[in-house]
């Protein structure tokens, strides 16, 4: 199997419970960083950390700008800021305009992720309400990277699987099932 050095998971609507049974079922030992953009309130500040942590092995933190990216860390898009994972293994946050009426933008994350790192990056796009990561995870595969989406007939809220079904041709097709079976092959 390809040897990975990242991943990153998109979700909006329906993808919260999703997004906690796969970090849930990443081991302790987990070998690489794990993006996950997700959209959420922006005025709600504290406590989705701490939901999330409550589920997994791993660290959970939603990153500063500049901060180093380290593996085995779940790094989670602060609310209400774009964050870019950039050349140099470090991220970069902004409070540009929203895109796709959303900020943290899907595409934005995984755009930037797919140029840093190319063939070496896993994209995920799991249940949500727009289009958002549609083009982001077009731009992991351009670059060389696994594109999976959360089946769209599993998914609470379709619309963000089936957009990105309309606009390529993905890896994979799977059930939350198989997106954590697959992930856990890789770290």
């Amino acid at each position: 199997m390809e040897q990975y050095k990242a991943v990153i998971i998109g979700g909006s609507a329906g993808s919260f419970q999703v997004v906690t049974r796969i970090i849930s079922s990443l081991p302790k030992n987990y070998s690489l960083p794990v993006f996950l953009c997700l959209h959420r309130l922006k005025h709600v500040r504290s406590g989705f950390v701490e939901a999330l942590s409550i589920k997994s092995t791993l660290p959970i933190c939603e990153p500063n700008d500049k901060d180093p990216i380290k593996p085995g860390i779940i790094y989670l898009a602060p609310a209400n800021y774009h964050m870019y994972i950039e050349l140099g293994n470090k991220f970069s946050l902004s409070t540009e305009e929203p895109v796709n009426h959303s900020r943290p933008s899907i595409d934005l994350s995984f755009i930037s992720a797919a140029y840093n790192y190319k063939r070496k990056l896993v994209g995920v796009i799991l249940s949500g309400a727009n289009k958002d990561g549609a083009i982001g995870l077009k731009k992991v595969k351009e670059n060389g990277g696994l594109t999976i989406v959360q089946d769209p007939n599993e998914s609470q809220v379709p619309t963000m699987p089936n957009a990105c079904l309309q606009v390529m041709k993905v890896d994979h097709i799977f059930s939350t099932n198989e997106i954590i079976r697959f992930l856990n092959k890789l770290g």
